[in-house]
């Protein structure tokens, strides 16, 4: 009688917390279980806009937030020129180039071509935040900057060029419609409605077609660790310091983008 009563017990316990689920949180938990499709979770949603799925009424990325002028990663873009062991200062031609493109940061990463449906909806939000002095790049289009230019080595040092580009980071949700109902339902979301995880940063490009952002010359002291990383380094584009965040060691200066030639 004992146990007897403890199971009575117990699957009323369980009757009672299932009653007092709340309406919405009932749904969402059932959801996994009654949708073998799989179109309703958030990961699912993703790949099927990413993939510009033949399931898909209709992806949209929808914007619920944005910041301009923010500066993407820090990039060397131009060879490293020496003048180790030398007491004076010498001129050097430097070669910069680099390019700029609309990138799509979610939890897995994607990215989404202007002819799909999402791809498209990337363009229109984009034109939302073009303004008088600056212009959002095409999706499908990448903008570069490409020039030499003569500057200073310090003494028993090297130098390079670095860049950052300023970008608008737009944030949201993606909002999927598919041609099949999936549990009754035919618009999913990732990761949810109105949430902001979802970034795009659009590139800003000036009237003069110059990619918006930050120019500096980078000197670092021979001998030291930051420039043995450098001289060791086979790649061109390694995770660097910001202007002016390279330490006792490293001289940045700032370049004008009015001296930056246009395209």
């Amino acid at each position: 009688m004992t146990s007897a009563g403890r199971k009575r017990s117990h699957r009323s316990r369980k009757k009672r917390i299932t009653l007092a689920l709340a309406p919405v949180a009932a749904v969402a938990v059932a959801v996994p279980l009654m949708n073998p499709a799989g179109a309703a979770t958030p990961s699912e949603v993703s790949a099927d806009c990413s993939a510009d799925s033949d399931r898909l009424e209709n992806c949209e990325f929808v914007d619920v937030q944005f910041k301009r002028d923010n500066l993407g990663p820090n990039q060397r873009v131009s060879p490293v020129s020496d003048n180790c062991g030398s007491t004076s200062t010498a001129s050097k031609t430097f070669d910069v180039s680099t390019s700029v493109t609309r990138v799509v940061q979610l939890e897995d990463g994607f990215t989404a071509g202007a002819d799909t449906k999402l791809g498209n909806s990337f363009f229109e939000i984009g034109l939302k935040f073009s303004t008088s002095d600056i212009n959002i790049t095409r999706d499908d289009k990448a903008t570069g900057l490409a020039f030499s230019r003569t500057d200073t080595v310090q003494a028993d040092s090297i130098a390079f060029f670095m860049w950052s580009a300023k970008r608008t980071d737009v944030s949201g949700f993606l909002r999927a419609t598919y041609k099949e109902p999936q549990n009754g339902r035919k618009v999913f979301f990732s990761p949810s409605e109105g949430g902001t995880s979802v970034h795009v940063f659009y590139p800003q490009i000036l009237k003069n077609g110059t990619p918006d952002g930050r120019l500096w010359l980078r000197n670092v002291k021979c001998g030291t660790p930051e420039a043995a990383g450098l001289l060791n380094s086979t790649r061109a584009l390694r995770s660097e310091p910001g202007f002016g965040e390279g330490g006792e060691n490293v001289t940045d200066v700032d370049i004008p983008l009015s001296e930056i030639p246009a395209p």
